[in-house]
């Protein structure tokens, strides 16, 4: 297969656009992809369950309102919240670990 000249690797293109890791554009755009990565792994694991959002909001005694806007990317949630969400509302276990 013959390689074009003009095509970039995705790493490529986002150190193109954002810069090198560490730099400040770069760690912005990092933060967000981890904070839609999140909305996501909530909005599978709530669907394996076959849970609607407002059925996790009542489980986890919050409200379907939070719980969409997590599931699209909402910034700022706190851990208590967001331990209650996994394991009352979605019967799940969290795993963290810190990567330096």
């Amino acid at each position: 297969m013959k390689k074009s000249k003009n095509l970039t690797s995705l790493d490529q293109f986002i150190e193109k656009e954002f810069g090198a890791v560490g730099t400040k554009k770069r760690d912005k755009l990092d933060a967000e992809y981890e904070a839609f990565k999140l909305g996501v792994l909530l909005q599978q694991a709530r669907q394996e369950r076959g849970l609607t959002q407002e059925q996790v909001a009542e489980l986890s005694g919050t409200n379907k309102s939070y719980i969409s806007k997590l599931e699209k990317d909402l910034k700022d949630v706190r851990f208590s919240t967001l331990y209650r969400i996994i394991t009352e509302g979605l019967g799940g276990h969290l795993k963290i670990s810190i990567r330096l």
